[in-house]
């Protein structure tokens, strides 16, 4: 059997998963006559899993506490530090989203009340071992970051790529007529081709092969070639997020409690009058004092600002 497929990426913090797990593609996984959609990512401290039907989308999220108590649940005669378990649960789950399935590990499906549980049977160190997966339905701004978004720029960067190539043949067949009207021909008669034409190839698709790709099974989303499109654009996603968080740090004003009482430092002799202002009338008797003679007026100074 193949060596377990790696996950790329996946970090210990929960933001850290949460970014990990945008950049990872969906694999086409089947448990018992279903279909599914699934990603995860795992760390040393928790783990994010996605799965989906195309007709629902379910999540989980658990930290070292939830995973360290259900496992206890669940292998009672089992001790294994949480980062060792969640170490065993990375091995198990990379292989079925590789395609890999280890012979030894099952996995079913249960859907309770809008809920789904998958549930993991395998051994450990020769124990049995389990593990269930508590899913509840994604919120909505989950299936829009992993699910929408990402489909919406792959059509997009699709489209665009169609353009391109649309482009290049017409180019190619110019270059052919050029050659022929040059007197240039063909060795092999089979390689002849028709000149392209943009409207004639879309009708054609839309009538032969737009049926055929829409009555593929279900779960087959995502082939290899897609898998890395759908992570080339997140990544660029992940990439514009940075930017403009950074951006968004830099413009950001200063605080308002740092600006408002006092946006500038009062001179010094305003601020010897604040001062005895605020505590009060010094006795005239007191030794330590010389009685305060009239100011002259000083010439004011000019206020500093921020960018002085």
């Amino acid at each position: 059997m193949p060596a377990p497929a790696e996950l790329p990426g996946c970090m210990e913090g929960s933001e850290e998963l949460e970014r990990s797990l945008l950049t990872q593609p969906w694999a086409s996984v089947r448990f018992g006559e279903s279909a599914f959609l699934a990603k995860a990512c795992f760390g040393d401290a928790g783990y994010i899993l996605l799965i989906s039907d195309l007709s629902g989308v379910w999540y989980e999220s658990a930290d070292a506490g939830a995973v360290g108590q259900r496992s206890k649940e669940l292998n009672k005669r089992l001790t294994v530090h949480v980062s060792s378990f969640l170490h065993r649960l990375r091995n198990l789950m990379c292989p079925l989203l590789a395609g890999h399935p280890d012979p030894a590990t099952s996995f079913s499906c249960h859907r309770v009340a809008g809920s789904l549980s998958l549930r993991v049977k395998s051994e450990l160190s020769g124990l049995p071992f389990y593990w269930d997966f508590h899913c509840c339905p994604a919120p909505v701004e989950t299936v829009s970051r992993h699910l929408v978004r990402p489909l919406i720029q792959m059509s997009l960067a699709l489209q665009y790529q169609v353009q391109k190539l649309s482009s290049l043949l017409l180019q190619k067949d110019a270059e052919i007529e050029d050659y022929r009207e040059s007197g240039a021909t063909l060795s092999r008669d089979r390689l002849r081709t028709e000149p392209f034409q943009e409207e004639t190839f879309q009708q054609n698709f839309m009538a032969e092969s737009l049926p055929q790709i829409c009555g593929a099974a279900e779960g087959q989303a995502f082939a290899s070639a897609l898998q890395q499109l759908y992570t080339a654009v997140t990544q660029q996603e992940t990439k514009q997020a940075q930017k403009r968080q950074r951006s968004e740090d830099a413009e950001s004003p200063v605080p308002a409690a740092e600006t408002e009482e006092h946006p500038c430092p009062l001179p010094p002799s305003q601020e010897d009058e604040t001062a005895s202002s605020s505590e009060g009338t010094t006795p005239a008797s007191s030794p330590a004092q010389k009685p305060r003679l009239p100011a002259a007026k000083a010439k004011p100074k000019k206020a500093k600002g921020l960018f002085s």
